[in-house]
């Protein structure tokens, strides 16, 4: 049994690993490491909150944990890899306008005044706990480091894990600041879903970049202009 003293340590260290993580899917090329970091970085989250469920005594934690488990650390992971062994991409080596170092650049600015900005707002509302101002902090650094991935990424797939690491940020921050409802979490679990299947569908092959993507509806509208005129 984990003691009560020792919690907040550990959860130091989980929210570090959560930016390791975050940094790792900016720089990361395979695109099964890819995959498997952000089924990482969901697990660390699954222990966030039960670690939190621990520490406040509160059932609807380890309800949110256990359907993260479920969608984010296996299910969501287990389809993506199902379709990449489908479309046979290995690696991610395109990237638009930052590179994966300035890409970790911009983060650590991007962090730096995220800090400042709820050291001056938000400081005063967790002066007896600095671990919810340090999970506030990480929650929405962890936001802009999904978008930032979304930025500089070129095939829809990995812009899908960026989104999907953007929505661990909403997940994260809504640990530590605000209390989560289960079904909202249930929702954005559906939403997610629901996301995966479309840019599965929509995007006529997920080793399409945009323009390619763009090129692909061209393609396919002339064809059906051909069928219906014969």
């Amino acid at each position: 049994m984990i003691e009560i003293g020792v919690i907040p340590t550990l959860l130091r260290i989980c929210l570090i690993l959560v930016l390791i993580s975050a940094a790792c899917l900016l720089t990361t090329r395979n695109l099964s490491s890819l995959v498997r970091t952000y089924a990482l970085q969901s697990l660390i989250l699954v222990a966030i909150a039960i670690l939190l469920g621990v520490i406040e005594e509160k059932s609807i934690l380890i309800f949110i944990a256990g359907i993260t488990l479920a969608s984010k650390v296996i299910g969501i992971p287990w389809f993506i890899t199902i379709i990449q062994k489908r479309i046979r991409i290995q690696q991610d080596l395109r990237f638009n306008y930052l590179q994966p170092g300035g890409a970790l650049v911009v983060s650590i600015l991007l962090i730096l005044l995220v800090y400042i900005c709820f050291s001056r707002v938000l400081h005063n509302l967790f002066t007896e706990n600095s671990l919810f101002f340090l999970g506030s902090i990480i929650g929405v650094s962890l936001m802009l480091m999904g978008l930032i991935t979304i930025f500089s990424r070129q095939l829809a797939i990995t812009k899908v894990i960026g989104y999907l690491s953007m929505e661990n940020g909403v997940l994260l921050f809504g640990l530590f600041v605000t209390e989560l409802p289960f079904i909202t979490e249930f929702v954005i679990m559906v939403d997610l879903i629901i996301l995966v299947l479309l840019t599965t569908i929509l995007t006529v092959g997920m080793d399409s970049s945009i323009d390619a993507y763009m090129n692909r509806l061209k393609e396919f509208h002339l064809w059906s202009e051909e069928e219906v005129q014969a």
